[in-house]
C-alpha cells in the first residue's frame, strides 16, 4: 500500500484562499441581484408617497423629508382604482375557483382514463402558447353578439380558458405520479369514483392544485390585453386603468407608483401564504415525464 500523500507547503492556505474568494463573488453576485430586483421596487413605493416637486428633483430625493398619501386616494377614487380593485378580485377569484375545478376533473380523467388519446394533454398544454391578440378580434365580436362585452362573465370566461391548460398540464403530472393502488383499494372497500377523487386523490394532490391556483389567480390579476380590449366602464380591471395615466399633459407618477403598490399586494401575500406548497408543486411538476 502506498503511502498517503503529504501536502505540500501552503497548499492548505490555497484552497482556503480560493474558498473565500469563491465565497466572496457568490455574494457579491447576489447581492447585486438582489439590488436589481429590490430597489426598482423601493423606488416606486418611495414614488407613491412623494410629493409632486420631489419627483424630478436634481440630485434624485431618495426619501421625502414630507411623505403624503394624497397619491393613494387619487389613485382610488379620481382615477377609478377602487372599482377596479373590486372587479379585479371579483374576476381573479371565479377565475381561480373555475380553472382548478374544470382544471381538477380534466386533468384526473386525462391521467386515469387516457381521454382523448395519447397527445391530447400535449394538445391542451400547447394552447398556452397561443398569443392572446391572434384570438382578440373573434372573441370581440362574438362577445359583442351575445352581448358579454364588458361583463365580469366575459372576462373570467376568456382567463379560464387562458389559465385551464396551466392548471391541466400542472395536475396531470401530480396525477399520474400517484400510486393508482390507493385508489383501486378505496374502489374494493366500496367508494365510488367521485369518492376517490374526493378523498384520495385531491388531497394527495393539493401542492399542485395551489401552484394552479396562485398561477391562475396572478394571470388574472395581471392580464392587460383582453381587460383593455374588452372592457371599458364596467367590468375594468386595475391593470386596465394604468392607461389613463399617461396623457398629453404629462404622466401622473404618484397616482400610477401607488396603484403598483396597491396591485402587487395581494400577489405578493398569496405567495408568502403558500409559499410552501408552491415550492413543491412546482418541484414534484417538473418531475413528470
Amino acid at each position: 500500500m502506498g503511502q498517503a500523500r503529504m501536502a505540500r507547503p501552503g497548499e492548505g492556505g490555497a484552497r482556503r484562499h480560493r474558498v473565500r474568494a469563491w465565497e466572496l463573488v457568490r455574494f457579491l453576485y447576489i447581492g447585486g441581484f438582489l439590488m436589481f430586483l429590490l430597489l426598482p421596487l423601493y423606488w416606486m413605493v418611495i414614488t407613491s408617497i412623494k410629493p409632486v416637486s420631489d419627483f424630478l428633483a436634481v440630485p434624485p430625493v431618495v426619501f421625502p423629508s414630507e411623505p403624503t398619501i394624497v397619491h393613494y386616494t387619487a389613485a382610488l377614487y379620481s382615477y377609478r382604482g377602487m372599482q377596479g380593485l373590486i372587479n379585479s378580485l371579483i374576476i381573479a377569484s371565479a377565475t381561480t375557483v373555475l380553472s382548478v375545478a374544470v382544471g381538477t376533473l380534466m386533468a384526473y380523467s386525462l391521467a386515469r382514463f387516457h381521454t382523448g388519446g395519447q397527445h391530447l394533454a400535449f394538445w391542451v398544454l400547447s394552447q398556452r402558447f397561443l398569443p392572446g391578440i391572434a384570438v382578440v378580434l373573434p372573441v370581440f365580436l362574438l362577445y359583442r353578439n351575445f352581448g358579454l362585452n364588458d361583463t365580469h362573465t366575459g372576462m373570467i370566461l376568456i382567463y379560464t380558458v387562458f389559465s385551464l391548460p396551466f392548471s391541466v398540464w400542472t395536475l396531470y403530472a401530480y396525477f399520474r405520479q400517484m400510486p393508482v393502488e390507493l385508489e383501486n383499494a378505496a374502489r374494493v372497500d366500496g367508494c365510488s369514483r367521485w369518492q376517490v377523487l374526493k378523498m384520495i386523490a385531491v388531497p394527495l394532490a393539493a401542492p399542485g392544485i395551489v401552484t394552479a391556483a396562485v398561477f391562475a389567480f396572478i394571470y388574472a390579476w395581471t392580464e392587460f390585453f383582453f381587460a383593455l380590449i374588452l372592457t371599458s366602464r364596467t367590468a375594468f380591471t386595475l391593470p386596465s386603468i394604468f392607461r389613463s395615466f399617461l396623457g398629453f399633459q404629462g404622466a401622473q407618477y404618484g397616482e400610477s407608483s401607488a396603484l403598483t403598490v396597491i396591485s402587487l399586494v395581494p400577489s405578493i401575500a398569496l405567495g408568502l401564504l403558500v409559499q410552501r406548497h408552491l415550492v413543491r408543486g412546482l418541484t414534484l411538476g417538473a418531475l413528470h415525464e
